[in-house]
């Protein structure tokens, strides 16, 4: 029996090592779970919308599109405004009462979903699902920056707090991969309430998951803030606008950042149209591109740790970087489907590595004090430059480039692959921007 409880200590150990320590580890099986259901919920809601509520219908498109406004709009809205109060508040309340938030209003979704489709109007149904749809990603704005600054406090060292985002990116990656297969076959079997009760449910195990946590005991005394402090709203506001203005190493890397967010929105937006143009193969198989880049992704957040802790922050932020547009470079000149499917593998472990980099540079030199202000900077601008890349991408490639078909400099260039190149030519000069401008952490902590 002694044996057995050795061992059974010594594997649990070695399992919180892996996930760099217990409280971690809690954080990120919530955020496991809470990840997969997410992508299941914006899947099916996506499919519902596309192939039963407005089956055959010429706006299901726009209506589809509708769902992406509600998020980019909580984004840019609400994610400002949640800073000032991400920091005034104690980490885990406000984790939990976000994850409350969202379990009432996808609960409340699930039992309305409950009823046949025809019961409400076609109008009513969008308004649902648009409202549920801002108020789920609102919270977000909420928990994320919260969920950032506690990794801040339960995880120490750039090396392991590195190691702790590459898990969480590694994840997220995971998710992406497991959720929309799991999604489509469980609406047409099941129908649209389980999709609904399953994110429900995901969100009840990350709030038990968080409840378990050990918070230093300085995040309960957040919580008292005086009725005067609550009136200066606006004025703590600006003062996280000025401390960031103030941070030689944050304008650096919010630059580097929305120089390469101008460069990756095309992707996104263009990616099915270079599987059929490019690749010559049925729009169908672009899901298994993706999948490779998110394999990719989760290899190369697995080893993040390590190469931080080999390289430094600083280092793998810019080399990632001119890796990733390399290999976006590559990706634009390949015509077959199997080497496109290996480029998107490769291509994704840099990048992985690299954003799983940035993080620790940022807890480095931020003041714990004003971490939801500065993420309330720095994700609007970075969502907005992504959205300005998608825009630009789609309008270039139905008007200006449409017809493109030319030869320079050996190269034959058509609409995709054109704009796919000057994409890679903008995230190249963010990481020869990165390499010049990122100051060394010790000195931008000193100004």
């Amino acid at each position: 029996m002694d044996d057995e409880v050795t061992a059974t200590r010594s594997t649990g150990g070695r399992v919180a090592r892996f996930l760099v320590n217990r409280d971690f580890a809690r954080l990120w099986y919530g955020q496991a779970i809470s990840s997969v259901g997410d992508f299941v919920f914006d899947t099916t809601l996506t499919l519902w919308i596309a192939t039963e509520l407005l089956a055959g219908s010429h706006w299901a498109p726009a209506a589809v599109s509708g769902l992406m406004l509600c998020a980019f709009i909580a984004t840019m809205v609400i994610g400002p405004l949640a800073g000032v109060f991400v920091d005034r508040w104690s980490l885990r309340r406000t984790l939990l009462r976000s994850e409350v938030i969202r379990v009432l209003v996808v609960g409340t979704l699930a039992l309305i979903t409950l009823l046949p489709t025809k019961t409400l109007p076609v109008g009513v149904w969008l308004a649902l699902l648009y409202a549920v749809v801002l108020v789920v990603n609102s919270a977000g704005q909420f928990f994320n920056p919260a969920r950032f600054a506690t990794i801040g406090e339960i995880v120490h060292g750039e090396a392991d707090r590195a190691k702790a985002f590459g898990l969480g990116q590694a994840t997220a990656a995971t998710a992406v991969i497991l959720g929309p297969p799991i999604a489509a076959p469980l609406l047409f079997a099941l129908g649209i309430k389980w999709a609904m009760f399953i994110n429900c449910a995901s969100y009840v195990v990350s709030y038990v998951a968080i409840r378990s946590i050990h918070f230093p005991a300085s995040d309960a005394t957040r919580t008292d803030v005086a009725s005067a402090e609550r009136a200066s709203y606006f004025g703590q506001f600006a003062d996280g606008v000025k401390t960031f203005a103030r941070n030689r190493f944050l304008i650096a890397l919010l630059s580097v950042m929305v120089i390469s967010s101008l460069g990756t929105g095309a992707l996104t937006a263009l990616m099915v149209f270079f599987v059929t143009d490019n690749l010559h193969v049925s729009a169908g198989l672009l899901g298994i591109l993706w999948m490779a880049y998110g394999a990719g992704a989760v290899s190369g957040s697995l080893v993040s740790g390590r190469l931080t802790k080999l390289l430094h922050a600083r280092n793998i932020t810019w080399l990632g970087l001119i890796l990733g547009g390399l290999g976006i470079a590559t990706l634009s000149r390949q015509t077959h489907f199997p080497l496109a499917v290996a480029v998107m593998f490769l291509m994704a472990i840099p990048v992985a590595v690299m954003n799983a980099g940035i993080s620790p540079q940022l807890l480095a030199v931020i003041p714990k004090e004003f971490t939801g202000r500065t993420m309330a900077v720095i994700n609007p601008i970075v969502t907005a430059a992504s959205m300005i890349s998608v825009i630009a991408a789609g309008s270039l490639a139905s008007t200006t480039l449409r017809t493109l078909n030319i030869h320079l400099l050996g190269l034959h260039l058509t609409r995709i692959d054109a704009i796919f190149l000057i994409s890679a030519l903008l995230i190249l000069a963010a990481g020869i921007y990165a390499y010049f401008t990122l100051p060394p952490i010790t000195a931008a902590t000193e100004e």
